[in-house]
């Protein structure tokens, strides 16, 4: 008989908290959620304040003999399932099921899987949050009712078969809207214009791009236009009108939340939502390490927060000084989006001496890539700001001005380990130094290009680009970004083309019943506005019943 039960949702999280708790605990999955709504009927009482009607899910019968019998025998129960919504609706649903041994009943978390995490966690067992429960089953009632209103339309006017979701709904009409304006986008031409320029005294060489007159700047549509300039430029002497000396810093991008890990996991390492999720469970879980044993190597992976613990913020301080020096080191705090659920750390390493190099040889090839990721991005957040030089020149030409930018970089500080990747094709403008220009120097021209160009529609969404946009627009949050992207591409309602996300036919039909037929639920403001609410029963500002 085990003095202790701790009660957790996965067997390699369960094996890996075995190690740090003794002999006397022991540690069960319920492998995932134990109740749900059923999947035959809707399941939600709305003559009666939306009672849900919970059952047991199929094939969890003989896991719940066995969680009732280990909850007899133990003195005292730890619910320990993950720290959020979702894991506190399955402890909740647990203790339901335990009701018998309520008594014994405590809830637990920890944001990491370590020993010191672990163990503290057990010294401070509380209650269940209610009101975290409560933010869970509205979400799922809500997501129930939409679901089981919407899809039998598609069935009536599609096929059966078919579904609907809230958020995923939008997702699809975010994708649709955005091909309509691919589709009905009227390019329009421009021309940008280049002096190639001679530094008389070194002949170095360098670009100045096109600006305007009289320091205001002019757009150039036609072949007419540029040939008109080009004929005022004739014989003209280019003449070093300004020069302007400076620095630029660049700081780090905090350390990830979920959407951010998504989103760099895609851009850099081409992985897909779902894989970087399931890739970074399993170092949150535990990856056996020797001399430390089975160890979670990241904090937990669904969180919308950037702040780190002083403990991390004082082991990064120390690498990063012993490591690189001193001067490479700066203490930074980052502000948590005003949305965010700030039980949660930003997503970093557990252990600041388990550099990526250090642990390869334990890790699958993709393990170590999205480790080494969320490794390097958090060590960056605390390192120092990238300084560079600049210069920038002005230059006359009859009455027409040329600008031309450079920079140099001084002191690489954090950029040493980690530069955040972007979505476009935005460079950094002007590398490298421009010649030790002087004001009232004259230039040589060696010459003119002129290059046709034409504007373009927007970009089709990827899905790093999606998931920043759902989440910009309050759409969702980080544990629905991954679900929601791969059902939409597994009920073949968008595809991927190389990277893109597209919509279907039949993600066109369905995205036109729905907006037509259910235009309050199927938009961003009333998506947007629902999360809101969910986030005000979480923080008791709102109860699950409210209606106002």
């Amino acid at each position: 008989m085990a003095d202790k039960l701790v009660i957790v949702e996965s067997p390699a999280k369960a094996n890996t908290i075995k190690r740090f708790l003794g002999g006397n605990t022991k540690v069960v999955a319920s492998m995932g959620h134990i109740r749900d709504l059923p999947k035959s009927k809707l399941g939600v009482d709305i003559e009666n304040d939306f009672e849900p009607e919970y059952i047991n899910i199929r094939g969890k019968g003989d896991l719940i003999k066995a969680l009732k019998k280990d909850a007899k025998q133990a003195k005292k129960i730890y619910i320990a399932t993950d720290p959020d919504r979702e894991g506190e609706a399955i402890a909740w649903h647990l203790a339901t099921i335990l009701d018998e041994e309520k008594n014994k009943i405590t809830r637990v978390t920890f944001n990491e899987i370590t020993k010191s995490a672990v163990q503290k966690a057990i010294k401070e067992p509380r209650n269940i949050d209610i009101n975290l429960v409560d933010a869970q089953q509205a979400r799922r009632i809500l997501d129930r009712i939409v679901g089981y209103k919407m899809s039998p339309l598609l069935w009536k006017k599609v096929k059966r078969g078919l579904s609907a979701g809230r958020v995923q709904s939008v997702a699809v009409k975010l994708i649709v809207d955005r091909e309509e304006e691919i589709e009905n986008f009227k390019p329009e031409e421009y021309w940008n214009l280049y002096a190639n320029l001679q530094d008389k005294k070194t002949k170095k060489e360098f670009e100045a791009k096109f600006y305007g007159k009289e320091n205001k700047k002019i757009e150039i549509h036609s072949e007419k236009e540029i040939q008109q300039i080009l004929n005022d430029l004739n014989k003209a002497k280019y003449i070093v009108k300004e020069v302007k000396k400076g620095e630029k810093k660049k700081n780090p991008a905090p350390p990830f939340t979920t959407s951010t890990m998504q989103q760099e996991a895609s851009r850099k390492l081409g992985f897909t939502l779902k894989k970087t999720m399931s890739i970074a469970q399993v170092l949150y879980e535990g990856i056996k390490i020797p001399e430390k044993g089975t160890v979670g190597l990241i904090t937990y992976m669904r969180t919308d927060s950037t702040r780190i613990s002083e403990e991390a913020r004082k082991s990064a301080k120390e690498h990063i000084v012993s490591t690189y020096g001193e001067n490479y080191y700066e203490n930074r705090y980052y502000k948590t989006n005003k949305d965010a659920q700030d039980a949660h750390e930003g997503i970093r390493p557990t252990y600041a001496e388990l550099e990526p190099e250090s642990i390869k040889e334990y890790l699958t090839k993709d393990q170590y890539k999205l480790y080494k990721l969320i490794y390097n991005r958090f060590m960056a957040s605390q390192m120092a700001t990238a300084i560079y030089d600049t210069i920038s020149v002005s230059i006359n030409a009859n009455e027409y001005q040329f600008r031309a930018n450079g920079q140099n970089l001084k002191f690489k500080g954090f950029m040493t380990l980690y530069v955040e990747g972007t979505d476009g094709k935005e460079q950094e403008e002007g590398e490298g130094m421009l010649p030790d220009l002087k004001e009232n120097e004259e230039l040589n021209l060696k010459k003119l290009d002129s290059k046709q160009s034409f504007t373009e529609p927007p970009p089709r969404y990827t899905e790093a680009s999606l998931v920043k946009a759902l989440e910009e627009k309050g759409i969702g949050r980080p544990s629905t970004y991954s679900p929601t992207i791969t059902t939409i591409l597994d009920r073949r309602y968008i595809e991927k083309i190389q990277k893109q996300l597209e919509p279907t036919e039949l993600g066109k039909i369905v995205n036109k019943l729905l907006t037509e037929n259910f235009t309050d639920v199927i938009n961003v403001e009333f998506t947007a506005n629902i999360e809101n609410e969910f986030d005000e029963i979480a923080n008791r500002k709102r109860t699950m019943e409210a209606n106002d």
